[in-house]
């Protein structure tokens, strides 16, 4: 019986081979030939090793393979061990048993091809021939190719769906079940009218979604129209993407997808801010759709996090979209403030905070229209005494004159009194500042400049004879509701709101709300607002609406309130269900958490953290700017600059009782509106009037009845 010359071949190397492999090692130790032989081995070896490890099928076959190679370094090694020849002559009989086995196995000639050959002795089959599709009755032989005409058969065999015929079927590289179908009208000058995702779906043996069926626009030599559609079929990529989707892939099915959060935004791309542990999306959505509209609470649960952790932000720019998902939010982070962040730029803008995309958030001292107005509202506890100390030292860095007046004394507002020019407690002490601010403005209106002329303020002009001067007044509600003087305080508020920015005076004015009804006049809201950059801290998520409605804020730019802490929720809460235990402490992180107000749409912030229990004299330069001799002398010529801590002066607030009693009914009109010293009005009692009966007295006094 022939064998193939390979194995002849084979067997006669394995017969020289087995005599050196035994005498090497015994007659000459030291040669090269034991050396070449490990190797061989080692090589064998690393075979067995990537054989073992592949994934591809045959691993068995390959590891015979190697065998001749790590067998033949085994019997060198045995040979060079043992004394001799060893026992029975041992180096021999294992090189001759080598030789045997390698002889009988052969795995280089058998085992190096996949596919033997088939034994000599059996016939070698026939080849068959693989049955092409007969051509089909509705559609003649046009030449196409194998695959295009065994999906003609297919697709006539399932009915022909939607009485139309394969003109075209190309598969999908890489994909053995996805391909594209180039469909027309069974019968010629008729749309086709009848096919649909299920019908093509069913003919196939997929799900509805593996279907795509698109129009088909006319080309040259082709035509196109209602007669013609394209269809493909991707059951194979569509598994790959739902199990491991790209980018691209991921937001247009979760998020650009119609109905989704952000429908019809294309992704662009997305990039990673290891240091600031951020991950940015950006997507541009087309020109046509105008601008983007994004659903918060779809998008956050599309990006595996909850709207109120905070976590995820988002800014729309034109018809671009940024979706910024943080690894916790910024917004519980601290912020620590610097001398150099609250130290105002050549435009006047400083740090207030970050925003919840990272931006610095910046306000500002001055304004194109003069000294810039503050307006901060906060709960009690919401961080507004803390942005109100930024805001004070950053006019103080800037050079101005800064005074405070607050309604009731406490620990922070002290610590700041003591680095401004004037600083004191209560609804007097408040309405004193305001009538100084409001002679201020004649003072100001009058004094020449270098150039011999008058000017409005404006800190880029040279030669102003006097600083800017910033005056805050905390809790002005509550002092504005004072019996004896708060009517004169919301009237010099609202005189010095209008007038104050041409003079270099900005009004600070901070309370708990900006609300009309709690005894903000319109004038004096709007022009706080226009003037200045609101700041609103922590509200309570049902006043959110009428707050920001309050500051102009149109009904589609009002934000969703803030949650009650940004901590994640921790997990186990079944646990602790299961075993009886209460639920942790929630983290109260919000204070100093609100939104700034510069543009049309507020945004979410932080403010940075002032810390006075390590001390805030770091924040403040070395000196207190004052006001200038010339404004003094003036304000004390009005009997307006003394100590205002004092109580009232005789005369101050209108004439005493005494005077009255002996002027009688003649000198009535002077009780209601005579001129006080150092100018202005008298102070009213706007809640003097409590009951019908007090009404009508105060009627009567007012008619002389």
């Amino acid at each position: 019986m022939s064998v193939p010359r390979s194995v002849a071949l084979e067997r006669t190397l394995y017969t020289l081979a087995a005599p050196v492999l035994a005498a090497a090692p015994n007659l000459y130790p030291d040669s090269h030939v034991n050396t070449v032989v490990q190797l061989a081995g080692a090589v064998g070896l690393g075979g067995w090793i990537l054989a073992a490890k592949s994934d591809e099928s045959g691993a068995g076959r390959k590891i015979l393979r190697w065998s001749p190679l790590v067998l033949a370094a085994a019997v060198d090694v045995a040979a060079k061990n043992t004394i001799g020849w060893g026992p029975w002559c041992m180096d021999a009989l294992l090189a001759a048993g080598w030789a045997a086995a390698g002889a009988i196995v052969l795995p280089f000639s058998r085992h190096a091809r996949r596919n033997h050959r088939p034994a000599l002795a059996a016939p070698a089959p026939a080849p068959q021939l693989q049955p092409l599709p007969e051509p089909s009755p509705a559609q003649p032989d046009d030449g196409a190719d194998t695959f295009t005409r065994q999906v003609r058969w297919l697709w006539e065999n399932r009915g022909m769906p939607g009485r139309t015929l394969v003109v075209k079927a190309t598969p999908h590289p890489g994909m053995p079940n996805d391909l594209s179908l180039l469909l027309r009208a069974s019968e010629a000058g008729r749309p086709i009218s009848g096919l649909t995702d299920e019908a093509v779906a069913a003919a196939f043996g997929v799900e509805v979604t593996d279907v795509r069926i698109e129009e088909v626009a006319r080309q040259y030599g082709r035509e196109g129209g209602p007669g013609w559609k394209e269809v493909h079929v991707t059951p194979d990529v569509n598994e790959r993407r739902r199990k491991d989707p790209t980018d691209h892939e991921w937001w247009a099915d979760r998020i650009g997808a119609t109905g989704g959060p952000v429908a019809g935004a294309v992704f662009v791309k997305k990039v990673r801010d290891h240091g600031r542990r951020v991950t940015h999306y950006i997507a541009q959505v087309p020109d046509e759709l105008g601008e983007p509209r994004v659903n918060l609470h779809t998008l956050a649960a599309a990006l595996k996090t909850k709207y109120d952790e905070g976590r995820m932000f988002v800014t729309v720019d034109g018809s671009q979209v940024l979706v910024s998902l943080w690894d916790s939010s910024p917004l519980a982070q601290v912020f620590p403030a610097t001398r150099e962040l609250l130290t105002p730029d050549k435009d006047g803008r400083w740090v207030t905070g970050y925003l919840g995309n990272g931006q610095p958030a910046r306000n500002r001292v001055y304004t194109d229209r003069g000294a810039a107005h503050g307006l901060f509202v906060a709960p009690s506890g919401g961080g507004k005494t803390q942005l109100m100390g930024l805001h004070v030292a950053a006019d103080a860095l800037f050079g101005a004159v800064v005074m405070l007046a607050t309604e009731a004394p406490d620990e922070k507002t002290a610590a700041l009194g003591k680095h401004t020019a004037r600083y004191g407690v209560g609804a007097l002490y408040m309405i004193r500042l305001l009538r100084v601010l409001d002679a201020l403005l004649e003072i100001r209106g009058e004094m020449v400049w270098e150039d011999g002329q008058l000017h409005d303020w404006d800190p880029r002009l040279p030669g102003c004879p006097y600083r800017m001067l910033s005056a805050y007044l905390d809790e002005f509600l509550s002092a504005a509701r004072a019996g004896d003087y708060g009517a004169e305080i919301m009237d010099l508020a609202e005189r010095v709101s209008v007038k104050g920015r041409k003079y270099g005076v900005g009004l600070k004015v901070a309370g708990q709300s900006i609300y009309v009804q709690d005894g903000f006049t319109q004038l004096l809201c709007e022009n706080l607002r226009e003037n200045c950059i609101p700041v609103v801290l922590k509200v309570a998520p049902k006043k959110v609406t009428a707050m920001f409605t309050a500051l102009g804020i149109a009904s589609e730019n009002i934000p969703a309130p803030l949650p009650r802490s940004f901590s994640p929720a921790e997990a186990g809460r079944i646990e602790r269900v299961m075993r009886g235990e209460p639920e942790p402490a929630a983290n109260s992180n919000t204070g100093g958490a609100g939104w700034i107000v510069e543009a049309k749409e507020p945004e979410v912030l932080r403010t940075l953290f002032m810390d006075f229990n390590a001390g805030i004299d770091g924040y403040f330069p070395d000196t207190i700017a004052t006001l200038t001799d010339h404004e003094i002398r003036e304000l004390e010529a009005r009997d307006l600059w003394f100590d205002w801590t004092e109580p009232p002066r005789p005369g101050e607030f209108g004439p005493e009782p005494d005077d009255e009693d002996e002027d009688g009914d003649g000198d009535a009109p002077e009780q209601d509106g005579g001129r006080r010293r150092g100018g202005g009005k008298a102070a009213t009692r706007r809640d003097a009037v409590t009951s019908p009966r007090q009404a009508l007295e105060a009627i009567k006094k007012l008619t002389n009845a």
